[in-house]
């Protein structure tokens, strides 16, 4: 059964629960809902927090594990005719009040034991106003200015029915890092929204019979496809933390899982376990993107799941996806990221925006319906990334934009792509996007540097490893307190996998850290050492 004619999120999950009530939605742990159930959680969501005066477009954020909550947070804030704001749960504290201040959220989703580890930033977020707190709580927390309610306590709150929406309307802000500085909001609409569900059901050929399993972040632009893709054809999710790689495998068991979709790091640890014959029957096919995945990763897998179809997938979250390798093509075309998605074009262009020629490296740039609306309350790296589609006819009075993606990129003659560099610095490792400069910012604001320097090494298992090389502000810093500094105020992924001390870190002629000469030296750090 394919859902036609959805246009707004939410109605990704309620077309379905008005065609097919009875099909199974969501399954976490030891809980199931149904498409009827599901709708019914997300609407009485909705209706509660407009009860409580929430406005139009204002930003609702959901810090959470993945769980139901979740789930009914998106789509809900979505409903109500407010702005979803997922939260990576693996944040800390100051990563969490810099999207709570930068995007105005007035609602926070979060656990009693999440809201006490904030308890300090909150008072640095003056737009916000309520804090629903899911799950169990023991003691009520009291802030200052801030209205605390049980999950419980939002839905006894009268309801108010929510405004109409149209497309074009914001449903969602992602936040993903930038070259420079703290991470910036990706700002969704629905269609955006809606049309990647739609373009990505269609290449993977979803139908409602499908149950794929969740096992990347909801506030990964990669991973919250999984919910809408699957929604768009009335599939099945199942939510699941990951941990362990077996526990994956388990899970496929257990569920009767159809597709899974990961980055390379997570591959690589499955594609070295015993998969059950069960689990090769279920699985109909994968996905991998967040970097490229290795090829003995891909021959092991297939070796493993020898039914199981494998798409490689490129995307950036400024156009959610972009691009996906057929699987018929893994060997006819090694290194290719693959060609444009359903509905998606992808061009090639040099610097002066001319198209290139056939494999001539230039910057690829995504036009089309799966482009963002742009950075939140950010202008000016809005006009550097979104900016006019080439080619356009010069009588169009307002153009087109696309995403120019900084990636440098070649094209052969039959549309597939294959990645060259990015141009700016940024650090891909275990399927994230780091800033080197938040990293440094971080290191730097405790005191601890007089300098520091964070580079993406190449690494056999995380794509890209960051080293940090940090001048210590006296001779008592060691590594150990750095190394303790960065666990405590950086999520996992962003804490460098080797530190070294360096009292004269080199400068180029205008005075500035030679990144170029410091990342040549260590290009090859991984692949002599274990780092």
């Amino acid at each position: 059964m394919k859902v036609r004619r959805v246009r707004l999120l939410h109605d990704l999950v309620y077309a379905t629960a008005e065609a097919n009530p009875e099909s199974t939605a969501l399954l976490y742990k030891k809980e199931t809902l149904s498409f009827e159930q599901l709708a019914g959680e997300v609407r009485r969501f909705s209706q509660s927090i407009c009860g409580l005066g929430l406005g139009l477009d204002e930003r609702v954020a959901i810090y959470l594990p993945k769980q139901v909550e979740v789930v009914t947070g998106v789509f809900g804030a979505a409903a109500a005719g407010g702005v979803a704001v997922p939260v990576n749960p693996m944040l800390k504290a100051q990563q969490v009040a810099h999207i709570l201040r930068d995007c105005n959220v007035r609602v926070l989703i979060t656990s009693a034991s999440r809201a006490k580890q904030l308890q300090e930033v909150l008072a640095q977020c003056p737009d916000l106003e309520f804090l629903v707190l899911a799950g169990k709580v023991k003691e009520p927390l009291q802030l200052p200015g801030i209205r605390t309610l049980s999950w419980e306590e939002l839905h006894n709150t009268p309801a108010v029915n929510p405004p109409q929406r149209i497309d074009s309307d914001m449903a969602a802000i992602l936040y993903t890092s930038g070259s420079t500085g703290s991470p910036k909001g990706v700002v969704l609409s629905h269609l955006n929204m809606v049309a990647a569900a739609e373009s990505s059901a269609d290449f993977l050929e979803l139908t409602a019979s499908d149950r794929l399993l969740a096992v990347l972040p909801l506030s990964f632009d990669y991973g919250l496809t999984q919910l809408t893709t699957a929604y768009y054809v009335g599939a099945s999710v199942v939510l699941m933390d990951y941990l362990l790689a077996k526990e994956v495998v388990a899970a496929v068991v257990k569920f009767g899982v159809t597709g899974i979709s990961a980055v390379p790091p997570i591959w690589n640890q499955l594609a070295v376990l015993e998969w059950p014959e069960s689990a090769c029957k279920s699985m109909r096919y994968i996905t991998t993107s967040g970097g490229a995945a290795r090829r003995s990763t891909l021959d092991k897998l297939r070796a493993k799941l020898p039914d199981t179809a494998i798409f490689q997938m490129y995307g950036l979250t400024e156009a959610f996806r972009s691009s996906y390798l057929p699987p018929a093509e893994i060997d006819q075309r090694p290194g290719s990221v693959g060609k444009a998605l359903p509905n998606v074009e992808l061009m090639i262009v040099r610097e002066d925006g001319t198209r290139c020629a056939p494999d001539e490296p230039g910057e690829l740039v995504h036009r089309g319906s799966l482009v963002a609306r742009g950075y939140w309350n950010d202008p000016e790296r809005t006009a550097q990334r979104f900016r006019p589609a080439p080619g356009q006819p010069s009588g169009i009075p307002m153009p087109e934009i696309a995403v120019w993606s900084g990636d440098q990129m070649r094209m052969d003659a039959d549309g597939y792509l294959y990645f060259e560099s990015r141009r700016d610095e940024m650090i891909k490792t275990s399927g994230y996007r780091v800033s080197p400069t938040e990293v440094e910012e971080i290191v730097f604001a405790s005191g601890l540097a007089a300098e520091a320097v964070a580079l993406g090494v190449t690494h056999p298992e995380l794509g890209q490893a960051i080293i940090l090389l940090v001048d210590p502000a006296n001779a008592e810093v060691d590594i150990d307190a750095i190394l303790a500094l960065c666990r405590k105020e950086m999520p996992s992924y962003m804490v460098p996998e080797h530190i070294q001390l360096c009292s004269d870190l080199p400068r180029n002629p205008n005075g500035k850290i030679d990144r170029a000469k410091l990342s040549a030296q260590y290009k090859a750090h991984f692949e002599t050492t274990d780092g």
